[in-house]
């Protein structure tokens, strides 16, 4: 489990152009609820903030939030991002219990190299980018490690196959599909022609013997 501490600055203007004004002095606008208390809005240090989230948890660290000199452990409930330079724009941030469990979604990474895959002319299709877990913050995963190096074209792993951490669940379909080993359509057509090939030697052959 990965925690921090970041101080939660109270007391903000709310509207766009005071939100813009805080970007402007490196702050990020944003939010923090939950556990019955009323919403508070709150600005907080741009890079204090990226420093928090870039650790090995992510988005996912546990937060330890000052609020007027309260700490609040918190979890980032929503980032929203500029669409184009992708910095952050807003946040909201969700208080939790370290004992009750949240849904949190967690980066699913594949490892290895599928080299029967490569070797046909396949691709690797990630269908599945995170997965929601249920857990206790105190059990958050980092990741969720698949390794690929066995898959051949055609085999897939689904959510079923997945193995979770201890104290981890997850309410998603477990037929869903996580990664695909596919045929390139240039595979398949090489496929299809060896094959029509194949039956018009055979075609031939019987022509042959026919006319014998």
């Amino acid at each position: 489990m990965s925690q921090i501490s970041l101080v939660a600055e109270t007391g903000r203007a709310i509207g766009s152009g005071a939100a813009k004004r805080l970007r402007a002095a490196g702050k990020i606008p944003g939010t923090v609820y939950g556990h019955g208390m009323t919403p508070v809005s709150i600005a907080v240090d741009h890079r204090e903030l990226r420093h928090a989230l870039s650790g090995p948890a992510g988005v996912n660290a546990v937060v330890q939030l000052d609020i007027d000199g309260k700490k609040q452990p918190t979890v980032v409930k929503e980032l929203q991002r500029d669409p184009v330079r992708r910095s952050v724009r807003h946040i909201d941030f969700i208080v939790v219990r370290m004992d009750e469990a949240i849904t949190v979604d967690v980066p699913i990474v594949l490892e290895g190299e599928a080299k029967a895959l490569l070797a046909e002319g396949g691709i690797l299709e990630h269908a599945l980018q995170a997965l929601p877990v249920n857990t206790t913050p105190a059990n958050i995963p980092t990741e969720i490690v698949i390794d690929v190096t066995d898959l051949a074209p055609g085999d897939v792993v689904r959510v079923e196959d997945l193995a979770l951490p201890a104290g981890c669940t997850t309410d998603l379909d477990p037929d869903t599909l996580v990664v695909v080993g596919a045929s390139t359509r240039a595979a398949v057509s090489a496929a299809e022609g060896e094959g029509e090939g194949e039956a018009a030697a055979a075609e031939g052959e019987g022509s042959a013997e026919s006319a014998e």
